[in-house]
Order: C-alpha cells, then sequence, then structure tokens
C-alpha cells in the first residue's frame, strides 16, 4: 500500500494565512499610547493634588503655630508682678501706677502692622527695662518677635512667606463706682479699659503662590488700665 500526499493542500494552506498588517500594528500602537498618556496625566494630577494638599496643610499649620504664640504673649500684655499696691486699701499711703501699660497701637480701631508691648518677667523691680519688652512686627515675608529687647524670626520665609499681618485694638471704656461722692474731684470715677486685639495673619507657600491660607484670632487682654481714682 502506497500512501500519495497532495502536497498542493499543504502549499494551498500555508498560502492562506495572515498576520496583523503595518496598518494594524499603527494603530494598536497609537491606542496604547493613548491609554498611557491617559494613565501618567491622571497620575500627574494625583500627585499635584497630593503635593498641593500637603502645602496647604503646612501652611495652615506654621499660621495656626504662630498665632497661639502671638495670642499667648499678647494676653500677658501689662502684667504687673506687685499688682496689688496699685489697689486702694485700708492703711495705703499711695496707689501705684501698672509700669508696663506701654501697648502700641494705642489708637483704637487702627490696624498695624507692629505691636509692642511691655509686661514684668522674673523679679518685680516695678521699671519697665529692656527685658521686659516684647511685640511682633511683619519684616521681609516673615514675622519677627521681640525678646527682651532684641528681635528674632518667627516664622520661616523659605517656606512660608506672610503677605499681610496686622493687629487691630478695640478698647471700650468701663465707669467705676466710688463708695463716696467725686465732688469736683478730677477722673472721678475712675474708669477701666476693657481692650481687645484682632490678630490677622495671611500668608502663601514660597514655592506655590496659588496656595494661600490666613488665620484670625481675638485675644481679651487681661490687664485693664484704671485711669482715674476715687476719693480717699
Amino acid at each position: 500500500m502506497q500512501l500519495v500526499v497532495d502536497r498542493s493542500r499543504g502549499v494551498r494552506g500555508r498560502a492562506g494565512q495572515h498576520g496583523l498588517s503595518l496598518v494594524e500594528l499603527m494603530v494598536g500602537v497609537a491606542i496604547g499610547l493613548f491609554v498611557v498618556a491617559g494613565a501618567t496625566m491622571l497620575v500627574s494630577n494625583q500627585l499635584g493634588d497630593n503635593r498641593r494638599l500637603l502645602l496647604e496643610t503646612q501652611i495652615q499649620q506654621d499660621l495656626r503655630a504662630a498665632a497661639d504664640i502671638i495670642v499667648r504673649d499678647l494676653r500677658r500684655s501689662g502684667y504687673w508682678g506687685a499688682a496689688q499696691t496699685g489697689v486702694w486699701h485700708a492703711g495705703a499711703v499711695a496707689v501705684s501706677t501698672n509700669p508696663y501699660l506701654t501697648l502700641s497701637p494705642a489708637a483704637s480701631g487702627v490696624p498695624v502692622s507692629e505691636v509692642t508691648f511691655d509686661y514684668s518677667r522674673g523679679v518685680e523691680n516695678d521699671v519697665a527695662d529692656a527685658t521686659d519688652e516684647a511685640g511682633f512686627r511683619l519684616t521681609n515675608g516673615a514675622i519677627q518677635m521681640r525678646v527682651g529687647g532684641n528681635w528674632q524670626p518667627l516664622t520661616d520665609n523659605r517656606t512660608l512667606r506672610v503677605t499681610n499681618f496686622s493687629v487691630t485694638l478695640t478698647s471700650q471704656p468701663v465707669a467705676l463706682s466710688c463708695f463716696r461722692d467725686c465732688g469736683v474731684a478730677a477722673n472721678c470715677p475712675p474708669t477701666q479699659s476693657l481692650r481687645e486685639l484682632a490678630v490677622l495673619i495671611e500668608g502663601q507657600a514660597a514655592n506655590d503662590a496659588n496656595v494661600r491660607r490666613s488665620v484670625r484670632s481675638n485675644v481679651r487682654l487681661r490687664n485693664d488700665i484704671i485711669t482715674g481714682a476715687c476719693p480717699a
């Protein structure tokens, strides 16, 4: 028995097989490039949003930390270690005046970019000297703090650039009562000044001006100013 092989069928089978044409290959590559470009854009936008969020968080934290330090220090304005000598009492010969009442701004309702004040530090000597000086100001995009008569940076303008720093004083006079009739006595009855400071800080990221934040704080000064006196 002899096997007869039809070689013509094998040739026709191989000739009927087709691969990808150049056009089909280019279309596939183009579709792949579109997919890769879309994924790259999505990842880039996600990374940009994360970077912006980190910058916003850092700027907000820096502003809040600076505002907290400023408010705590401002609240000490006018602190006097011997405040009891400024109150009239039985057996008192005279009433002393608080030597730490210096505060700038002195005008109510006028915003300023620098605030200075005094308060007693360490051993009380009833004298407002250089060690008792304090304050805050805006210089070259950074808030500076005055400690012991010297100014030092409170914020870092390499990461946070402060664009606005303002302090506004609000003062409300309240008349006090006396146990005796004032008569013709001057500055009687005495007046107590209730003072509050509004602090506004605005800033932006040093490397991205589009990242901006602001913080506001109000601080009630605990050491009120008493003007005048009741008759002895």
